[in-house]
Order: structure tokens, then C-alpha cells, then sequence
């Protein structure tokens, strides 16, 4: 199968199955938004969307977070993972946010990174949920997915690298969606050990499956 009618099946899929997808991170602004998807790295959103009532109902603005001190951001996020990283960068990404940008989310990936804690992937989703530009977020899901169904080469081996060769087949208006069709898929479906290819409805068309087929 060529690689410009797999990523057409893929596409026409997800947009018969699930037009619009959407972020299973809770928040109600874009700075909510910021710290919940910093929190994110390497943890679950249901344990962000467990412990963010409270963090956001003591911080819930950039303001009350920056004037906070790390401990006890600290308390509020004990139970995510590497909390206290995660609490200095959150402190920082506030005070930074005052300085440089009057409190207001930046809207570019070159200022996005500038902020404590918040990388490529994490500046990607900011500007896909909060600006719908058309950005794509490569975590672990988006990785293994890309690679599994075949949109993404062997050779891409990098998060960047992966990025761009989804980037460089997925039209502009579909590259927001795509980004949460990929992570849902891999956090339902197609999981890291043990994907559930029987119920997938990609398999007639997904490289790992075919490969993981016996040959008689």
C-alpha cells in the first residue's frame, strides 16, 4: 500500500468514527490548560484531572502560582510523577509568564519554549487545543502508533522526526484532530505491550498487525 492511501484511510477513518476529538485533560483557560499538560509529562490525565480541582482552585491564575513557593505547590501535586520538578517548573513557568509575556499564553512554539517546563510536545498542544493551529504533539502514544500503523518510517527515530513525517502527509486542517486520534488510539487500542489488534479497525491496513500475522 502506498504511503499517500494510508494515511487517506487513516484520516477518512477517524473522521467517520470520531470527527471531533478533544484533549481528556480537564481545564476551563488556556493557563489551566498549561499547567495541566506540564503536570502531564509522564503521567496519566486521569491523575492530573484528580489533583487539578484543587491546584487550580488555590492557584487560579499566573499570579497566585508565582507568588507561591515550591513547597507548596509541591503539596498539591505530590502524587503525580517527578512532582518536584514539576513544582519548580510550574512556579517558574508562572513568574516567567508575568515577565515576559504580561500573564497572556504565548503563541508560538519559539516563545512557548521559553517557559519552565514546557518543551516542543508540550508547546505543540498548546497551540493545536488552545490556537487550533495546526501543530503536532508526538508523546509515547503518538510514537508508537505512527510506527505501528506505518505513517511514520523506520528511520524516523526521533519525536521531531516523527512530527515532521506526519506533518508532511496529514493536510493543515486535519493535524489538530489527528494528534488526539493517535493518542486516543494508542491509549485504548493500540497499547505499548499489549495492543488489542482483534478489536482494531485499522488492522487491514497496519503494518504491525500484518507483520504480527503467521505465515502458513
Amino acid at each position: 500500500m502506498q504511503k499517500k492511501e494510508r494515511f487517506h484511510r487513516f484520516i477518512d477513518y477517524f473522521t467517520q468514527h470520531y470527527p471531533d476529538p478533544k484533549t481528556e485533560l480537564d481545564f476551563s483557560n488556556p493557563y489551566e490548560l498549561l499547567v495541566a499538560v506540564i503536570l502531564s509529562a509522564q503521567c496519566t490525565d486521569k491523575r492530573i484531572n484528580q489533583i487539578s480541582p484543587a491546584l487550580f482552585t488555590r492557584f487560579p491564575e499566573p499570579e497566585s502560582l508565582a507568588a507561591a513557593s515550591i513547597d507548596e505547590v509541591f503539596g498539591y501535586i505530590r502524587s503525580v510523577s517527578y512532582p518536584n520538578n514539576k513544582a519548580k517548573h510550574l512556579v517558574g513557568m508562572a513568574k516567567t509568564l508575568l515577565e515576559k509575556f504580561s500573564g497572556k499564553i504565548p503563541a508560538s512554539v519559539e516563545e512557548l519554549q521559553t517557559l519552565p517546563g514546557v518543551g516542543r510536545k508540550t508547546a505543540n498542544v498548546i497551540l493545536s487545543v488552545v490556537y487550533n493551529e495546526p501543530t503536532m504533539a508526538v508523546d509515547t502514544h503518538v510514537f508508537r502508533v505512527s510506527h505501528r500503523i506505518g505513517l511514520a518510517p523506520l528511520t524516523a527515530t526521533t519525536p521531531l522526526a516523527v512530527e515532521k513525517a506526519l506533518m508532511m502527509h496529514i493536510p493543515k486542517e486535519y493535524v489538530p484532530k489527528a494528534h488526539h486520534w493517535l493518542i486516543l488510539h494508542g491509549r485504548y487500542v493500540c497499547l505499548a505491550r499489549s495492543p488489542k489488534c482483534g478489536e482494531c479497525d485499522l488492522s487491514e491496513f497496519c503494518k504491525y498487525y500484518q507483520k504480527s500475522q503467521p505465515v502458513y
